[in-house]
Formats: C-alpha cells, sequence, structure tokens
C-alpha cells in the first residue's frame, strides 16, 4: 500500500523542532506583553469577501494565490493568507473599539498561500502578528518599528536592516498613481503579463514584481516622496525623527509599496543579506481606512507580520537554546513490586512538574539503562524488591558514573538532585 505522504508546501514540524518554536514564541508574548499588546487567537477559516475587500482584488495574494472554495452551503470561504483583516473583523464583530478604540493585540498562526514553496516559505507558514488600532500618532509608528526589531534581535537575529517608506494618504496618493501610469504608458510591452492587465487598475502593483525586467523599468519611475501632501511629509518626518531617538538605523526605500492595498502612509520592512532575492522576514505599516473599509468607524491602525519558517532559517545557529526537554530521571525497576512502586513513583514526580521516565517492558537492567542512555537522562534511580524494603535505593549519575544511596520515603529530599 502507498504511503501517503503530506500535501506539497505543507510540513510538519517534529518534536525536534518545536523547543526553538516555542521558544521564540515565548519571546514575542514576553516582549509583545512589555509594549502592552494582548493575545487574540482568530478562526483559519474566513469568508472570502473579507479578504477581497481588505486586502484589494489586484493583489497577487487575491488573484492567484488563495485556497478559497465553497462549502455545502454554497458559501464562499477562503483559509486565511494573512491576519490583519481578520484581526479587525474580529475587533469590530465584537465590538471592541465600543468600549476603547484604542487596542494592541498579536496572534501566532498558520496562514495559508498557494505560492511557489522555496526555502523559509510554505504553503502553510506561520506569522507572528501584531496590530495597533487607535492611535494615528506617528511616534506610535516609530514605537511600532523598535518592538520589532528588539524582538527580532531577541532571538538572535543578526544585522536586520529597516527600509522605510511613506505611502501617501488618499489626499495625495491619486497624482502619483497617474503619474506612475503615465510613465508605464509605451512600455507596455516589456513589462510582464500581470503587470500589464494592472496598469488601468492598480498600477503601483508594478512596484512589487519580482520580474527582472518590470524592476529595472521601475527604477527610473517617479518616486511617491515627491508627491506627499504636507501632512504625509510632516507624519513621516515625524516617524523618522521618532527613531533616531532610539538611535535606528534606516534606510529610506521610496520604491517600497508593500503587497497589500490597505497600506497608507508609513511602509517598513526588515531585510536581510542571508536570505537571496526574497530578503523581506518582516514587514508592515499603517493603514488607517481599512476599519472604515470593512464597515467600521474610521479608525487608524498600524501593524506587522513576521514570517516564522524564515525567521527560524536565520537563526538557527544564533538563537538562545531552547529549554531542556530531556528527562531529570529515570526509573529502572527490577520485579513486579518494584515495577509497580516505581510506577507510582513515576507519576508522582511528574505531578511534581519533574519530566521522569520508565519502563514498561520488564527488561533487565541493562536494556534499561539503554534505554536511559538513548534517551540521555543524566539520573537513574535503580529500584529492585530489596530496595522497597530498605525504602532505599541507588541514583546513578550516568556522565560522572557515581552513585549514591538515597531514601524511598516520603520526603524525596534527593529531588533537589534533578537539576
Amino acid at each position: 500500500m502507498e504511503l501517503i505522504t503530506a500535501v506539497k508546501g505543507f510540513k510538519d514540524i517534529l518534536p525536534e523542532e518545536t523547543g526553538r518554536w516555542q521558544y521564540v514564541e515565548d519571546q514575542a508574548r514576553r516582549i509583545f506583553t512589555a509594549f502592552g499588546c494582548r493575545e487574540i487567537r482568530v478562526p483559519v477559516l474566513e469568508k472570502t469577501d473579507l479578504f477581497t475587500r481588505g486586502i484589494g482584488e489586484a493583489t497577487d495574494i487575491v488573484e492567484k494565490e488563495m485556497y478559497t472554495f465553497r462549502d455545502r452551503g454554497d458559501e464562499c470561504l477562503t483559509l486565511r493568507p494573512e491576519a490583519t483583516a481578520s484581526i479587525i473583523r474580529a475587533y469590530l464583530e465584537h465590538h471592541l473599539h465600543a468600549t476603547d478604540p484604542i487596542a494592541k493585540l498579536y496572534t501566532i498562526g498558520p496562514m495559508f498561500r498557494r505560492e511557489r514553496p522555496q526555502k523559509g516559505r510554505y504553503r502553510q507558514f506561520h506569522q507572528i502578528d501584531v496590530e495597533i488600532l487607535g492611535h494615528e500618532d506617528p511616534r506610535i509608528d516609530a514605537e511600532v518599528i523598535l518592538m520589532l526589531l528588539h524582538f527580532l534581535q531577541s532571538v538572535g537575529m543578526e544585522s536586520p536592516h529597516l527600509e522605510v517608506n511613506s505611502l501617501g494618504c488618499p489626499a495625495c496618493r491619486p497624482a502619483y498613481r497617474t503619474s506612475v501610469q503615465s510613465f508605464l504608458a509605451g512600455k507596455e510591452a516589456d513589462l510582464c503579463d500581470d503587470c500589464r492587465r494592472r496598469l488601468g487598475t492598480n498600477p503601483l502593483r508594478v512596484f512589487d514584481c519580482k520580474i527582472e525586467a518590470c524592476r529595472e523599468i521601475i527604477t527610473k519611475a517617479p518616486s511617491i516622496t515627491d508627491f506627499l501632501c504636507e501632512e504625509c511629509k510632516d507624519h513621516f518626518a515625524q516617524v523618522l525623527s521618532s527613531l533616531a531617538i532610539f538611535d535606528i538605523a534606516y534606510t529610506v526605500n521610496p520604491r517600497m509599496v508593500r503587497g497589500l492595498d490597505y497600506y497608507t502612509r508609513t511602509a517598513f520592512e526588515i531585510t536581510t543579506e542571508f536570505l537571496g532575492a526574497q530578503n523581506a522576514v518582516a514587514g508592515g505599516g499603517r493603514y488607517d481606512g481599512l476599519i472604515r473599509d470593512l464597515g467600521g468607524p474610521d479608525i487608524p491602525g498600524i501593524g506587522f507580520a513576521i514570517g516564522f519558517e524564515r525567521l527560524l532559517a536565520l537563526t538557527a545557529d544564533t538563537s538562545a537554546p531552547p529549554p531542556s526537554r530531556l528527562p531529570d530521571l529515570f526509573i529502572a525497576a527490577l520485579g513486579v513490586s518494584a515495577e509497580q512502586f516505581a510506577y507510582r513513583l513515576c507519576n508522582n514526580l511528574r505531578l511534581r512538574g519533574r519530566k521522569v521516565e520508565m519502563d514498561y517492558q520488564s527488561r533487565g537492567l541493562k536494556s534499561q539503562m539503554k534505554r536511559a542512555d538513548k534517551l540521555k537522562c543524566r539520573r537513574v534511580l535503580i529500584i529492585g524488591d530489596r530496595e522497597i524494603e530498605a525504602q532505599q535505593a541507588e541514583m546513578r549519575d550516568m556522565v560522572t558514573g557515581e552513585q549514591v544511596r538515597v531514601s524511598l520515603g516520603d520526603s524525596f529530599a534527593w529531588i533537589d538532585m534533578l537539576v
């Protein structure tokens, strides 16, 4: 019978890997909580309209990458390709804005996009996502970036590089869009099929194209920073001055537009030299009109997402080691009475928070010691029927070979040895 394997682009996270995942998650929770964020958990399945309205119909995600289907009730549903729209849907549906429009939220979980699998990129991938709602002060933009960089450095990412840009607002972006359309007029034949198709609907998507010919063309395109209104210029200047307070180095990249339509004003990416052409490990920006577009009040927002797998690929050799998952103790029991005693002792120690293992196959001492060695147990408690009668057993250090007698009484004074 043929072995069933995982779906292409979907990856198992094995026990040997989960320690590092948990370490990164713990760091995220610790740092985001210090900045006032609270965790929210949203469904992986949403109504398709949430993403077509939120992300934008003329984006790669909506046009090509979403896992969309009709269920038995003929409702069009989509596995979430990103978390921002889902968090805002929950924020509005549960009236979180009614009690306090300011909300600092984060979530950690899987997203789904049908794109070509490659190093650090999968069709089921995981993101760490933060959304700050209700603040329009440009200092918040810098604070969000500060928190992001602090987190990345805390898990061992080396030399993260910050790129920032302002994408303008509904007042100044139309003039820029018209200028880009005029610039691209006559160059259609040199653009890829996707960029040609979007010229009439969303010409700014050309800046997000990964095709080299298109990237070459836009190097001479107009810069959005030349079209910003006074309010957007002032906002961006305050963001940059706020970054300077914390000595955060950055590069202004006027060609960066991000891949989603909802961004306004501040946009940013954290890039690295270690991932090749697809060099962004995290990115985000301000989306002051998205909550209104999804049926809510006109509340501003800003956020970012971190690619979990890409981050792990960058920090494999530099992040702090995960907490030990090795057993504190192995109990080697010899005889029926000893096995019963060991069974009770093993689980009582587990109830006290100790990581303890034992053998359930009634094997000899040599076989049990091999099992303890395979599990990398530092200490083995050797119990036989005579040890139970004497209420004493042998404790062996598997590294030094030293062996001492310990009491099997209720006090378990030797438990402090298990460190």
